[in-house]
């Protein structure tokens, strides 16, 4: 018989995933990284009664979603400070932090879209699991998010300009 990994294993392996689904979720600030801490305090706890057969990266990106929801309810319920200049969004975590467009233009995508490409392209999770957490059909997921990635593409990708065919034709 198998044993499960030390906890502060699991947190090495999958926190980047988390942090990523989290920010992905709520935005690149404090409240992605509240829902990160809490995710894996809510793991914590419930580690020990987690099977082994257990897919731990869908388990507690499932435990994210359900971190970013309370978050996002705590957050329409408060004032929103108006004076103040924001803080800066840590790059922390995040593969290729230089490219924060990704993060605005990920941020710009409808809302089941954005958890679709979070859920599956960042959090790795399979569409069966993207639409059980989205309340939906796997084909409903598989279609969300292949229109935020479509949506993604035309975003961040520009068009070619003339002057790209005109040196590829001289060289």
């Amino acid at each position: 018989m198998t044993t499960k990994p030390p906890f502060d294993r699991v947190v090495t392996e999958h926190g980047e995933t988390v942090l990523r689904v989290c920010r992905a979720v709520l935005g690149a600030h404090t409240d992605a990284d509240d829902a990160w801490s809490e995710t894996f305090l809510a793991a914590l706890g419930a580690w020990p009664a987690l099977p082994l057969s257990a897919n731990v990266e869908a388990w507690l990106v499932t435990i994210a979603h359900r971190k970013a929801i309370d978050i996002t309810r705590a957050r329409s319920r408060h004032a929103i400070p108006v004076g103040d200049l924001p803080e800066r969004a840590s790059t922390l975590g995040i593969p290729d932090a230089g490219d924060l467009d990704l993060w605005a233009a990920l941020a710009t995508l409808p809302h089941k879209q954005r958890l679709a490409v979070a859920y599956h392209h960042l959090g790795g999770l399979p569409y069966r699991d993207v639409a059980e957490l989205l309340g939906g059909s796997t084909d409903a997921a598989r279609r969300a998010a292949a229109d935020g990635m479509t949506s993604l593409r035309a975003i961040l990708v520009a068009p070619p300009s003339p002057t790209d065919f005109l040196s590829k034709e001289t060289s």
